[in-house]
């Protein structure tokens, strides 16, 4: 098969795009023939070894897949050759065939294509988790999506539309902003002009916000967590800018409020049902047209280092995806 492989950790363009012996397959994974895999932050961190999990190179990066079922373990039931389906993998996914743990694999519904699965679990697996389980949002609620023209944040808009929220979108620029109101936002503010608290107060009626969506992180975050409402939640996605923020923890007490972690892949992990649930919801929310990734681009597989030049040059809205 061919990958794009990760030797060392280092720049994305030491990436080498070749052939490799398939991956051994154990008695409790199944072997995925890929058709498209899509490519996320954690990628571009992963490959310079920066990110919470660090594979023994060689490895290909890419940790969301879909496909067509190629061989079954031993000891897996429920899955046969043959059938699509859609996967999470960690790393693995810029191949031609990547192998998964049984538990890993959901079954691709007949209402969404390759390149849309492809797209689909990590943000959509993430947003929902987020704003249901560790938000408990509230129709009516203020949801303040950072980021918005994100994958992520795209997928956070348009969960808490469904959920009957009052969506606020803010990005850095007023094309992606304009991209956050195709995509639902009712109200859209710019993180980068001056006057971003002021933005808020107004929009809110001077209350602040309910949930905050952050998969940002740096400097935006002490304003946005003082712009907050009485028993708000700060939900704490990610780190796209590249740097940490430190929490001043005087002002959770003054607002009342909650800095809440959001760690998908762990909670998928430890609660299995309840994640089943959460996409058995979000597949019927896809089919009834309600959410839908936006792919912004599609590269080929021997180009999966532009994509992720893309990606971590901040030129990207929405989702781009593999194709193999």
């Amino acid at each position: 098969m061919r990958a794009m492989h990760c030797r060392a950790f280092g720049p994305i363009d030491d990436l080498v795009f070749e052939e490799a012996a398939s991956p051994p397959l154990q008695p409790d994974e199944v072997r995925i023939r890929v058709a498209a895999c899509g490519v996320n932050f954690p990628d571009v961190l992963i490959v310079q070894g920066k990110y919470q999990f660090k594979p023994e190179p060689p490895f290909a990066p890419g940790g969301e897949v879909s496909g067509t079922v190629a061989e079954v373990g031993s000891a897996v039931e429920g899955w046969s050759v043959g059938d699509p389906v859609l996967a999470t993998t960690l790393w693995g996914g810029f191949a031609e065939e990547v192998v998964a743990k049984a538990d890993r694999l959901m079954r691709r519904p007949e209402t969404m294509d390759e390149v849309t699965a492809a797209g689909f679990a990590l943000t959509y697996g993430t947003s929902y988790h987020a704003l249901v389980q560790r938000a408990a949002i509230k129709p009516g609620e203020t949801l303040l999506v950072l980021g918005a023209a994100g994958g992520v944040g795209i997928s956070a808009i348009q969960i808490a539309k469904a959920l009957g929220a009052r969506v606020i979108a803010a990005a850095s620029t007023p094309e992606k902003l304009e991209i956050a109101r195709a995509q639902g936002a009712d109200d859209l503010v710019n993180y980068t002009e001056d006057g971003y608290r002021d933005r808020l107060k107004e929009l809110t009626g001077g209350r602040g916000v309910d949930v905050v969506y952050d998969p940002v992180g740096g400097d935006l975050f002490e304003p946005t967590l003082r712009s907050m409402a009485w028993n708000g939640r700060y939900l704490v996605v990610g780190f796209a800018s590249g740097e940490i923020p430190k929490v001043p923890a005087n002002l959770t007490l003054l607002k009342g409020c909650a800095v809440v972690g959001v760690f998908w892949g762990q909670f998928r992990r430890t609660e299995p049902e309840a994640d089943a649930e959460n996409f058995r919801r979000l597949f019927e929310l896809h089919a009834a047209g309600r959410i839908k990734p936006l792919i912004s681009a599609t590269y080929p597989l021997a180009q999966a280092k532009d994509a992720l030049h893309a990606l971590a040059e901040r030129r990207v809205t929405g989702k781009i995806v593999l194709t193999v």
